[in-house]
């Protein structure tokens, strides 16, 4: 019997924790429009959370989206390839972050919170102050 959960953890547990964990490949979707807007890659690094634009679902045939609305160093920058979620802290079941999370789309910046809601969705919240909205991003598969 013992040898039977020995293989039984040895084969699914990585399964079950990588369910339960925020990294992967997401896809985003427009809280406004309902449309698939991106594919972003969530990874951690040193303990914090990242996000990276892997590839802009919503864009026209032979474009290539740039950030125009971004200042500074992110000026006109391809949003492909992009960092979007900066350095969030773990604190309990959330990622955590101030100015952790760019819009492209309007070049801001906003405090983030992300969560699990189930093993295949993820909420990601931006807000200023109080005022704030949320998307649910899905696991690639």
């Amino acid at each position: 019997m013992k040898k039977i959960a020995l293989i039984f953890a040895v084969l699914f547990v990585p399964f079950i924790l990588q369910a339960q964990s925020v990294e992967g490949l997401w896809k985003t979707i427009d809280d406004e429009t309902g449309k698939e807007k991106s594919i972003v890659k969530v990874y951690e690094s040193d303990g914090k959370l990242y996000g990276q634009v892997v590839r802009v679902l919503d864009k026209k045939p032979g474009t290539v989206p740039k950030c125009t609305e971004c200042e500074g160093k992110m000026k006109n920058k391809n949003i492909e390839g992009m960092t979007i979620v900066f350095g969030l802290e773990k604190n309990k079941d959330k990622w955590e972050g101030k100015d952790g999370i760019l819009d492209p789309a309007k070049g801001k910046y906003y405090k983030c919170k992300i969560w699990l809601e189930s093993a295949d969705k993820l909420a990601v919240r931006g807000q200023i102050g109080p005022i704030g909205r949320t998307q649910t991003w899905h696991r690639m598969k």
